[in-house]
């Protein structure tokens, strides 16, 4: 927080300077454009030094679409990541979606990346990742929800990254979910 306070303070002397000293005062735009984006910095970093700040503004969860689209009827469909995506968005939460590199091809026969796949669910590219071919999805996914500190969505007991990613076997820090009766259910609790 001290760097933008004294990119503030320099902003605002070159700003005196300017209206100061002859011949200078055509430069004063540039040091209130620096004041402005010193002040845009300032705000950011009280902003994420108030403790539950982000949390507040958003409840993230991670959606592991590459085993959500598979719940209903086991047929790979992305309509079903959408359900739960709107269904999660009704309860408040900010979702987004990791999937593996072979999605696009079982749910429309072709690739498909990230943008394209976020239309189909109706976020914006930056809420839905497709992993490189021959990644896996699972430490994505994991690696996500972590820095987010978020939950996950997914039936993946996730056994193989346990080591590494011991928060999988909290309570509730692995949403369940699955169709009942033709109808969406999540433990969400």
């Amino acid at each position: 927080m001290i760097v933008p306070f004294l990119l503030l303070l320099a902003s605002m002397a070159a700003g005196v300077a300017t209206l100061v000293l002859p011949g200078l005062s055509d430069l004063l735009l540039l040091p209130v454009a620096c004041a402005v984006a010193s002040l845009l910095l300032l705000a950011q970093g009280w902003h994420r030094r108030v403790p539950g700040a982000a949390k507040r503004s958003a409840k993230f969860i991670v959606i592991d679409g590459s085993n959500v689209m598979h719940w209903k009827d086991g047929t790979p469909q992305i309509a079903t990541v959408r359900e739960v995506v709107d269904h999660l968005s009704g309860l408040g939460f900010a979702p987004g979606v990791v999937f593996d590199a072979n999605a696009g091809y079982k749910i429309i026969g072709s690739y498909q990346h990230d943008g394209a796949l976020g239309r189909l669910l109706g976020l914006p590219e930056d809420r839905v990742m497709v992993v490189a071919k021959g990644t896996q999805a699972d430490p994505t996914v994991l690696t996500a929800a972590r820095d987010l500190g978020a939950r996950v969505v997914s039936n993946d007991r996730f056994r193989d990254w346990v080591e590494a990613y011991p928060e999988v076997l909290d309570p509730g820090h692995v949403v369940r979910g699955g169709y009942r009766g033709g109808k969406l259910w999540l433990d969400l609790r």
